[in-house]
């Protein structure tokens, strides 16, 4: 059987990619964090999940609502809270590990994704109210969200970057994080308290990519290019690393921006499902799981230092990809755009559950009172 402690052995850190009130009261989380999970990753899909399936919100809901919040105060509120007390819960671990691992993110609302100025604000907005050193705000890797990213780095802030899909975004972001660490540098500022993790996505690679290989005919690729194409990202990292420039900021104390996996749950059931955590380990990185991969991984997983196997062979796969005529720069293009679009729902959907809540104990406040 696989352990947590295992992936630790190669450097990487396992976190969750889910987030509750039920999972922070019930003393799962606490669980979860004594077995040696290191961190928490939340998204707005997650966050509708939560609190559209839970009744474990509504009392706080009601009571905002009848000292006449607006809608958007009250997801504001009910999320902060539930960030906050898991970042209270993995205060320990950050300490542990010097300000490594123990974060928790908040997401930006996704309808801003495509706007630079108003992603630093509302990050900023974000990250000084829940006023925790182990907190990342999340934003996108759209072309508008890179210059925010620099700034926010700059800044101070701690950046978790979402919806990584291709190596050009994953270029452009890296460049972004050492951009912001070298302006602070040069003010005399401080870099050594920030933390910035690049969210590299990998099963929904696979599921695009694999619908154009299925319509060619080719069996070979399918299940193959996820993979690849996150081999090829951490090889980037890994050049990064040991450049001088790196080297030069290290010296000042400054934080690697590590590879985190993101979208490791298999698509696909004629997949392994632990695919992608099986192939994706190395160090330096950080694989976040629902619960279920997780499980499933500690069940039956297979351990290795996989990220560092196989390169030129997953060099090979992407130039065959290629060779069959399917565009993968121009699905990752699509999958942003899709990301966007699908968080954006997500936060709309809760928006929607949170003002009929609104508006019903706005109802039966005021059928009281008459």
């Amino acid at each position: 059987m696989a352990t947590i402690a295992d992936l630790a052995a190669r450097g990487q850190s396992v976190w969750l990619d889910f987030l509750s009130r039920k999972l922070l009261r019930s003393g799962e989380l606490a669980a979860l964090i004594a077995s040696g999970v290191r961190g928490v990753t939340d998204n707005p899909t997650i966050l509708d999940k939560a609190i559209s399936g839970s009744p474990d919100y509504d009392d706080d809901v009601v009571r905002l609502a009848r000292q006449g919040r607006a809608t958007e105060e009250i997801y504001e509120y009910l999320a902060l809270s539930d960030v906050g007390a898991a970042a209270d819960m993995l205060q320990p671990v950050f300490e542990k590990t010097g300000g490594t691992d123990g974060f928790v993110s908040l997401e930006v609302d996704p309808h801003i994704a495509y706007d630079t100025e108003a992603s630093i604000g509302q990050a900023q907005h974000l990250f000084h109210a829940l006023s925790r050193p182990n907190v990342f705000i999340k934003v996108p890797a759209t072309d508008e969200g890179v210059p925010a990213i620099e700034t926010l780095i700059s800044r101070g802030i701690n950046v978790n970057i979402t919806l990584i899909f291709s190596q050009e975004a994953y270029h452009a972001v890296v460049e972004a994080y050492l951009r912001g660490l070298e302006q602070r540098l040069a003010a005399g500022l401080n870099i050594g308290g920030i933390a910035s993790v690049a969210s590299f996505f990998v099963s929904r690679v696979d599921t695009a990519t694999d619908k154009q290989l299925q319509a060619k005919g080719n069996e070979a690729l399918q299940g193959k290019i996820g993979v690849a194409n996150a081999k090829v990202a951490y090889e980037y990292f890994q050049g990064i690393v040991r450049s001088g420039r790196w080297q030069e900021l290290a010296a000042h104390g400054a934080h690697v921006q590590r590879p985190l996996w993101a979208s490791t749950s298999t698509k696909n059931p004629r997949y392994p499902d632990t695919l992608y955590v099986d192939n994706l380990i190395g160090a330096d990185t950080v694989n976040t799981m629902p619960e279920e991969t997780l499980h499933a991984f500690l069940d039956h997983g297979r351990v290795s230092s996989s990220l560092t196997t196989d390169v030129e062979e997953a060099h090979r796969q992407l130039d065959q990809l290629a060779a069959t005529g399917v565009d993968l720069h121009e699905i990752t293009e699509q999958l942003t755009i899709e990301g966007v679009e699908l968080f954006s729902k997500s936060y709309e959907n809760l928006l929607a559950l949170l003002e009929n809540k609104r508006a019903t104990a706005i109802g039966e406040q005021r059928g009281k009172a008459a």
